[in-house]
C-alpha cells in the first residue's frame, strides 16, 4: 500500500456483459448507501448555499455511473425543502441507460448525457461540478487534466470524492463487498479500487499541479477522502 497498484477493473471492460454490469451497479449502490456517500456530498453543497445565500443549485456529476448517489442527494434536498438540480454524465452507455430508466421510474428530474472528459469540454452553466469514485481509475496526468477541466467549468465549486488507499481501508472494502453483493465484479473491483486509489497527500499534490492551490482536502469515514475548491467572488 506504499504506492498505487494500477490494475484494470472489470467494470471498465467494454466487453463486460450488460447483465453483469447492472448486477454490479446494484451492489455498488448498496455500498454507496452503506457508506453514506450522498450525505457526505450533501454537506459541502449545503455549506455553499448557506455561505453564499443561495436558494438553489445546479450540479453536474461526472462519471455518474447508474446515478444512485445523485438520486439520494435529490431526496435529501427535497426533504429539506431545497432546490438542487443534478445532472449526470458518463462514458458508459450501459450505465447511462440504467440511470435514465431509474430516473424515470422514481421521477427524478436529472438529465444524463454521454461525455468523455478527456476529449470533450465539460459544459458550463453548473454551479457545482463534482465526481465520486472516479480519480482512482486515472493516471496522474489524467487526474490533473480532470481537475483542471472541472475548475474551468465549475461556476462556484468543485468536489472530488474518492477512496483513500490504506491497508485498513482495503480490508474493510474487501469485507463490505462480500456482505453487500454477490457480484464477482464487485468482489474484485472493490479491493482493486483501494489499491488503485490515492492517499490524501498524493491527491493534494495533484490538485496543486492543477491550479487548485487553495483547495480543502480531508478524510471522510469510512474509507474515503474529499477535495473541495470554491471559486472566489
Amino acid at each position: 500500500m506504499q504506492t498505487r497498484q494500477r490494475e484494470p477493473e472489470l467494470m471498465d471492460d467494454p466487453a463486460l456483459d450488460p447483465s453483469e454490469h447492472i448486477h454490479a451497479r446494484a451492489g455498488l449502490a448498496r455500498l454507496n448507501a452503506l457508506s453514506g456517500a450522498a450525505h457526505g456530498l450533501w454537506q459541502p453543497l449545503q455549506q455553499l448555499m448557506a455561505e453564499r445565500n443561495l436558494t438553489s443549485l445546479k450540479v453536474l456529476d461526472i462519471a455518474t455511473g447508474a446515478g444512485d448517489v445523485i438520486f439520494r442527494i435529490h431526496r435529501i434536498a427535497r426533504q429539506r425543502g431545497v432546490q438542487v438540480e443534478i445532472d449526470g454524465c458518463d462514458f458508459s452507455d450501459t450505465a447511462l441507460n440504467h440511470a435514465r430508466r431509474s430516473a424515470q421510474r422514481i421521477g427524478a428530474p436529472s438529465k444524463f448525457f454521454k461525455l468523455d472528459v478527456f476529449r470533450d469540454q465539460i459544459p458550463s452553466g453548473y454551479d457545482v461540478v463534482m465526481t465520486s469514485l472516479f480519480t482512482h481509475h486515472l493516471g496522474d496526468d489524467d487526474t490533473v487534466h480532470l481537475l483542471s477541466s472541472m475548475k474551468r467549468a465549475a461556476g462556484q465549486m468543485l468536489i472530488v470524492n474518492d477512496l483513500q488507499r490504506s491497508k485498513f481501508n482495503h480490508a474493510l472494502i474487501w469485507l463490505a463487498t462480500r456482505i453487500c453483493s454477490t457480484s464477482r465484479v464487485v468482489h474484485f473491483d472493490g479491493p482493486a479500487s483501494v489499491r488503485n486509489s490515492y492517499t490524501v497527500t498524493e491527491l493534494a499534490h495533484l490538485a496543486d499541479k492543477a491550479g487548485l492551490h487553495d483547495a480543502s482536502l480531508h478524510e471522510v469515514f469510512p474509507c474515503r477522502m474529499m477535495l473541495t475548491w470554491k471559486r472566489t467572488r
